[in-house]
């Protein structure tokens, strides 16, 4: 069983001008086995939703809960997020040089599983993760994230997926900077991701490209820090025929 459920979030950020509120009352569940797209113009709050999840600084909750299984999120530290089963994918994944590919997913596992996985093992599941991502077992001993092509960066965050199979996985603008082959490669990941038990997707994209290859239960129109509307997967064909501009235009 995996819940994650976002009741009349509101989160600020610091501004040169004061705290500006950019999610002004997001209220949204995900449930097991369900995949729910959030789709919006730039500007509107959906990173922000995805980092205040997560637990980035940056972003200052002013009100509303946060839960995942009834456990409250945000009484916990961010390493904490990540051990309580939460995943984040970033938009741009920051490198880390110095830090090999395999040494980072060890630890990484070590911290949420409570204890270093079996060297044999792991290796092969390691190995078996990057060639399902298209990436040569060499891959490994590079540095996190130095030197990676874009395309290299989203299909090593669904690698970290595959392998440290948290219960709720948000994945912000995962599409973005990918050519076809690349965005293929990544949504058969997130696919296998989707099909295991229990588990739940937060996808936030602009575009429907992506959800030509990952079909969403559910889509969300985000505008102006909120849900303006929502329903199945025929809303974001929808979106892409008639744009975001009725939303815009309601939220002025």
């Amino acid at each position: 069983m995996s819940t994650l459920e976002i009741k009349d979030l509101h989160v600020s950020v610091d501004t040169e001008d004061g705290p500006k509120e950019i999610l002004k009352g997001v209220t949204l569940t995900i449930g097991d086995n369900e995949t729910h797209a959030i789709m919006g113009p730039n500007g509107s709050g959906k990173s922000t939703l995805a980092y205040s999840i997560a637990g980035h600084p940056k972003y200052t909750v002013t009100g509303g809960t946060v839960t995942l299984d009834g456990e409250d999120v945000l009484a916990m530290s961010v390493d904490e997020r990540a051990r309580a089963g939460l995943f984040l994918a970033m938009q741009y994944p920051v490198e880390v040089p110095g830090v090999s590919v395999s040494n980072f997913l060890r630890t990484a596992k070590t911290a949420i599983d409570g204890e270093a996985p079996k060297l044999r093992t792991w290796v092969k599941d390691v190995n078996g993760a990057l060639e399902r991502l298209n990436l040569d077992p060499s891959f490994g001993t590079r540095s996190v994230n130095e030197g990676f092509s874009g395309g290299e960066k989203k299909r090593h965050e669904i690698a970290q997926l595959e392998l440290l199979a948290p219960k709720v996985a948000v994945l912000d603008e995962t599409d973005s900077g990918l050519d076809i082959d690349a965005l293929k490669i990544v949504s058969e990941g997130v696919n296998r991701f989707r099909e295991q038990e229990g588990k739940g997707v937060l996808l936030i994209t602009h575009y429907t490209r992506i959800l030509r290859y990952i079909t969403p239960d559910y889509v969300h129109v985000f505008v102006d820090g909120k849900v303006a509307d929502q329903g199945g997967p025929e809303l974001a064909d929808q979106l892409e025929a008639e744009g975001y501009d009725k939303y815009v235009k309601a939220a002025v």
